[in-house]
């Protein structure tokens, strides 16, 4: 081969090692999963079901359930299934101590699948997750086939330029060794400028197809997912309520709720007499939800239920419902102060002014988190009169967060396993309105969900409390 050949094949060499680098720096893929942690208010027991991520398929699928101070002992029953056909099941035997109990099931494909437990007495859920797929894409695709074509036709153009006896013979297959490199370095371009097509289960409807392979029908054009607000229906039954949601435009029932701080639907209940329930209703069927209201009150009670729609952003809705019970009224709660719940002793502070700081002491730094916060605070105001009432009435009505602090060096957010934060739990709020607000502060120590209620009058001024 001439001086000549041997310097043009050098040339691509050098060429083709620069693009490549490029290449793989540009390339990019589908996320792989995360573990999905879904409340469960099932029957009497209040747990936090932990689907563990899933990498590649078939695949072990692990779940954990966290249990509660008083959760009954038991057996629960738990089974996946994927276009409605049952794959796997399996017993996960709750002991009396509140912790974390295992059990493994089978995932064999990626796409859409339900998870289901049954504790044998008739109450069951049906928890919807979403196996991941390794998705390449189109751009990376031709990234890589371009580089795979260059090699060929370089390997080709090597061949001809010793065989061949006129050298310029060579420079057909160096020629497809420039456009191959072409091919690939603008996949790697376009690899940082084109946007992902909708992810399915977060913006689209799962389905297998559009899971294993999203840029077969993908629209990357500009598209509205936002759906209507969901209709909401309540209706006391013997042991539990029933929650009907229903499409706003449409009627029909809405199943394509996201889980949402930890739960598909965050129910809050407010007594008559002011006792709040803050729940996490089963899915047992498309827009059909089931909860158990432990010991309730005779009465009307108000109903908030907040939700993530696919592609509708967080709503709340409201209601009322009465009930029939034979609780006891809860007792008229203090403002600031110290006091002792379910036997442990909190300090609650309520700052002066606007905004308000909120602030619970604990009595040590051993809170868990729960719902992936380190507290929640409940409000709702201002109310005169039955409190059940008044609260579903209230022109205020909020949800509101402590975060959990950023530890150095920890990956991921904690879960209830953890037990090392407080002693404070602090919120920030501003009344809209002057008039008396309940407040409910929620925080997990324990195992144990403690609730703390107090009374905060805010005047006309919002200069004092």
């Amino acid at each position: 081969m001439g001086s000549k050949s041997k310097a043009v094949l050098l040339m691509l060499l050098a060429v083709l090692g620069i693009a490549a680098g490029g290449g793989i720096a540009h390339a990019d893929g589908a996320p792989s999963g995360a573990d999905v942690q879904v409340a469960q208010t099932l029957g009497a027991r209040e747990l936090t079901v932990i689907i563990r991520r899933v990498d590649t398929t078939p695949s072990p699928l692990r779940v954990d359930v966290v249990t509660h101070q008083g959760t009954p002992p038991g057996t629960l029953h738990l089974a996946v299934a994927a276009d409605g056909i049952t794959t796997a099941r399996t017993d996960v035997v709750l002991g009396a101590t509140p912790g974390v109990y295992a059990g493994n099931l089978q995932v064999d494909k990626p796409g859409p699948w339900e998870l289901s437990l049954d504790d044998g007495t008739g109450k069951r859920a049906t928890i919807p997750f979403l196996v991941p797929a390794r998705v390449v894409p189109p751009w990376e695709k031709a990234t890589y086939g371009g580089f795979v074509a260059a090699g060929v036709f370089l390997l080709l153009a090597m061949v001809v330029g010793i065989r061949a006896r006129r050298t310029a013979y060579a420079l057909v297959p160096a020629a497809g060794v420039v456009a191959a490199i072409a091919v690939a370095v603008t996949g790697a371009l376009l690899s940082a400028s084109t946007p992902p097509p909708p992810a399915p289960g977060s913006q689209l409807d799962p389905t297998f197809d559009n899971v294993t392979d999203p840029y077969a029908n993908a629209q990357l054009s500009t598209v509205d997912y936002s759906r209507p607000p969901v209709n909401l229906a309540v209706q006391a039954r013997t042991d539990d309520l029933v929650l009907r949601l229903t499409d706003g435009a449409t009627g029909r029932p809405a199943d394509d709720l996201l889980v949402h701080d930890n739960a598909l639907v965050h129910l809050v209940l407010v007594s008559p007499s002011g006792r709040l329930s803050h729940l996490h209703p089963v899915r047992v069927g498309p827009g059909d939800y089931r909860v158990t209201v432990p010991d309730p009150e005779a009465g009307t009670y108000a109903v908030a239920a907040e939700l993530a729609r696919r592609g509708g952003g967080v709503q709340l809705v409201r209601s009322t419902v009465d009930m029939h019970g034979t609780a006891a009224p809860a007792p008229e709660p203090p403002g600031a102060g110290p006091r002792t719940i379910d036997g442990t002793p909190v300090e609650l502070t309520i700052g002066q002014g606007t905004p308000t700081t909120v602030t619970a002491r604990f009595p040590a730094q051993d809170l868990q988190p729960w719902l992936g916060m380190l507290g929640h605070l409940i409000i709702a105001g201002p109310i005169a009169g039955p409190v059940g009432e008044s609260a579903a009435k209230a022109p205020t009505w909020a949800h509101v967060h402590a975060m959990i602090p950023p530890v150095a060096g920890q990956a991921g957010r904690p879960d209830e396993t953890v037990a090392a934060y407080g002693p404070d739990v602090s919120f920030t709020y501003t009344f809209a309105a002057p008039g008396r607000y309940r407040i409910w502060l929620q925080a997990e120590r324990g195992y144990r969900v403690l609730t703390v209620p107090a009374v905060v009058d805010v005047p006309a001024s919002g200069a004092g409390r």
